[in-house]
């Protein structure tokens, strides 16, 4: 358990250290993702590295549901904004492909190549573009630092057009870093390169919502309990607004396997993110 205060935040952010068998994920993620990839594209159901941008990670995968598409999800992946690209969640579209929804994947410039607040604007910049593809709702999620990604698309400082921004109708942040003050404290800041003035402008706690878009803030019951507080206080702060939102806490799921859920149509993280009942 962390004390609060806080006393070790390197600790209090290690996943890895406090899962069994850790080392074995990043493996199995990238092996399911590249079974589940050749499969869409063998089929013509897999449009591979989009370019959004001029960056050269600026690439997006976009695979497409049989029959016409009945709206568009986004995944935005995680690794503390330092790691990890769109190669290793391809099979976490299975879930919302089922329902009959395209599904876009993007990749992003890692830190220290970029800082987060630039990154946010990638990603706005990777929405956009696939949105211009797909037409219908727009649904976005995204794990650990893409749940800080997903929410910071709908708050703060306007990164989406008016446009794409009155398209998307739910998001889903799965063990979102909602506040980055707590990480200029530990050792990765070498890397994130975060200040006070980038904690401030690009935390989603610390900034209202610019439209009253649905939000499920979804987290694993055995996670640190730091990533269970994060969630929590999108929450909290977050629902004094006009956005109706909705706290999950998943039993007996961990960091690493909280996200399995998209990957099954009738999962209830894949309910959820698609705005299903039951």
């Amino acid at each position: 358990m962390t004390d609060y205060p806080i006393a070790d935040y390197d600790d209090a952010y290690a996943n890895g250290a406090h899962i069994a068998g850790a080392a074995d994920f990043p493996p199995r993620w990238a092996g399911l993702a590249e079974e589940f990839r050749g499969q869409l594209d063998k089929a013509g159901r897999a449009r591979l590295d989009l370019g959004y941008g001029a960056a050269v990670r600026n690439r997006l995968d976009l695979f497409l549901p049989e029959g016409p598409a009945q709206g568009l999800a986004v995944f935005v992946h995680g690794g503390f904004w330092k790691a990890f690209d769109k190669s290793s969640w391809s099979h976490l579209a299975a879930g919302p492909l089922a329902h009959g929804y395209a599904v876009a994947m993007p990749s992003y410039t890692l830190c220290p190549d970029n800082q987060i607040a630039g990154i946010a604007r990638e990603i706005a910049a990777a929405v956009s573009f696939a949105a211009k593809q797909i037409s219908g709702p727009l649904r976005l999620t995204g794990h650990s630092a893409g749940g800080h990604l997903v929410t910071r698309l709908i708050s703060g400082a306007p990164l989406l057009s008016d446009d794409v921004l009155s398209r998307v109708c739910g998001v889903t942040s799965i063990s979102g870093v909602h506040d980055l003050r707590p990480l200029m404290q530990t050792g990765m800041n070498d890397v994130l390169q975060i200040d006070a003035a980038e904690a401030q402008a690009e935390s989603p706690v610390l900034l209202a919502p610019l439209a009253p878009v649905p939000v499920t803030a979804w987290v694993g019951a055995e996670e640190r309990p730091e990533f269970v507080r994060q969630n929590r206080a999108l929450y909290e702060m977050w629902r004094g607004f006009a956005t109706p939102m909705h706290l999950h806490e998943d039993a007996g799921r961990h960091h690493f396997d909280v996200i399995d859920g998209l990957s099954d149509p009738d999962s209830p993280l894949c309910r959820a993110f698609l705005g299903l009942a039951g």
